[in-house]
């Protein structure tokens, strides 16, 4: 409870700010839009997976399965139910709204009863081997949505709402770095990090790993969940080839990248990794060869994460010098 009212107040800040940003995004350049939204949803994905591989001490190369249930089960509430509940005239702003939460919902849970699914059997397992499962997962996902033909097949589905904006991402952005810190920080949260330091040593003294590591996968499924929905409201279409095993490791290479277990350092190389791209636009042909050498660089440079440093201690540094300086 001690910790609570800074990420509190970061939290509400944050809402608030992108509410009133949402109301002026028709005046932002398409593009620029497009790459602040993409920025926001690779926040949730980073972060959330950040509370696996990164507090718990597992590797997971599954995420963007989970981000593909939640991604189709959330356009298919939207496509289903939304004719029906909204009517013709496509209902009021308020209507859209509470559908639109309605089905980040139902996508996350549907994320996290398939995070559950995966993790009851697999999370026994340790390094090498669990990463090999989460990944057939996510290809045992892509497959399957991509031969059911209700889905849209290997074509996927088309003509989704256009519901994602500045507020719906950066709220969730906001409430998914909210959750995983206040969990890391409550005493619950300590048989994570008992989890990643030692698991013998941690079951020596009593403690469920298994559970602790079950808890965790479920809680970033869920997040990887509305983060598809997120997506799939915001690019209107959604097929199979965007949830492969390219995608996953894009977010296990975000949270390596900013440093594993350090949620602030995963945030800056979420969004570095996002924005970067898009900078090396202006040569294109060359693009993602410079991208690639770019990340080889800064692993060799920072082989445990770019932005691995303890960001409350600089601060408190920074501010014993302001203070010092004044005196």
């Amino acid at each position: 409870m001690r910790t609570l009212p800074k990420p509190l107040i970061a939290l509400v800040a944050t809402v608030l700010l992108a509410f009133g940003v949402s109301h002026f995004s028709d005046r932002i350049d398409p593009y620029y839009l497009d790459v602040m939204i993409g920025v926001g949803i690779n926040v949730i994905l980073a972060v959330s997976l950040n509370l696996v591989n990164g507090y718990t001490g597992q590797f997971s190369l599954g995420h963007a399965g989970f981000m593909s249930v939640g991604a189709y089960l959330s356009a298919a509430v939207t496509l289903l139910l939304g004719p029906r509940l909204l009517g013709e005239d496509g209902g009021s702003a308020l209507q859209q709204g509470l559908l639109f939460l309605a089905a980040l919902a139902m996508g996350g849970c549907g994320a996290a009863l398939a995070g559950l699914a995966v993790g009851i059997p697999s999370l026994r397992l340790k390094g090498d081997y669990l990463a090999l499962v989460t990944l057939g997962f996510g290809e045992i996902i892509r497959v399957i949505f991509q031969n059911v033909d209700a889905l849209g097949g290997a074509l996927g589905l088309n003509g989704i709402p256009n519901y994602t904006n500045v507020f719906w991402v950066y709220s969730f952005a906001a409430l998914t770095v909210f959750t995983v810190v206040c969990l890391v920080r409550s005493t619950y949260g300590r048989g994570f990090l008992a989890t990643q330091d030692d698991e013998i040593a941690a079951e020596a003294v009593g403690i469920d790993t298994t559970r602790y590591k079950i808890v965790a996968f479920v809680v970033g499924a869920f997040f990887a969940g509305v983060a598809g929905g997120l997506y799939g409201h915001f690019k209107l279409t959604i097929t199979p080839t965007g949830f492969d095993f390219t995608k996953s490791i894009e977010i296990v290479v975000m949270v390596i990248l900013g440093g594993m277990g350090n949620t602030p350092g995963v945030i800056m190389a979420a969004i570095l990794l996002t924005v970067l791209p898009e900078m090396l636009r202006a040569v294109e042909q060359y693009r993602m060869v410079l991208y690639s050498l770019l990340l080889i660089v800064l692993m060799l440079v920072r082989p445990k994460g770019l932005f691995n440093f303890d960001f409350t201690a600089l601060a408190a540094r920074l501010r014993w010098r302001y203070l010092a300086s004044r005196k």
